[in-house]
């Protein structure tokens, strides 16, 4: 996925972009499975016509609450490390965002869990000093590789690209 080059400043390109991990729609789709199959057992069984408009029109809400909304968060939702901040966008309609520099970030950590090693992504925990303290990325992709890229960038932006022996 690109970032907009139109948001970057001069002299800024992206480091690593990405988004939640695509597991965070499986409790949803799931859910809607359920309310598909419990609709067709009741309108096997229910005689009456409007009373299977009604079952389908909750079925069509349930479908919209469960999935279609977690689904547009999903595809609306990046994280994006530049060589100069870091930036979360969200929002379909109505958007919203957060930067915070990387000079500001003063670590970036990871944490898997079983699940999230059977999935091959898990939490990514930007630090920074700021009093929010830490922003905590869940289900991201390949999530040692993506704290790798930033480590190193962070490691280039405080000026540690010079050799072990100080040249």
């Amino acid at each position: 996925m690109a970032f907009p080059t139109k948001l970057l400043n001069e002299g800024e390109h992206v480091v690593v972009s990405t988004r939640t991990h695509v597991k965070a729609l499986i409790l949803p789709g799931l859910v809607v499975v359920v309310a598909l199959v419990a609709a067709l057992l009741l309108t096997g069984v229910v005689d009456n016509g409007v009373a299977r408009l009604v079952v389908w029109v909750l079925v069509l809400a349930v479908l919209v609450w469960f999935l279609v909304g977690p689904f547009l968060r999903w595809l609306t939702t990046t994280y994006t490390f530049t060589n100069r901040r870091f930036i979360k966008r969200s929002g379909f309609i109505a958007k919203e965002g957060r930067t915070i520099p990387l000079n500001r970030i003063s670590g970036v950590d990871f944490e898997i869990g079983v699940i999230d090693r059977i999935f091959g992504c898990g939490t990514l925990v930007v630090s920074d000093a700021s009093t929010d303290g830490s922003v905590a990325l869940n289900d991201i992709p390949h999530v040692e590789q993506v704290q790798l890229q930033v480590s190193h960038e962070l490691h280039r932006l405080a000026g540690g690209d010079r050799r072990d022996d100080g040249t």
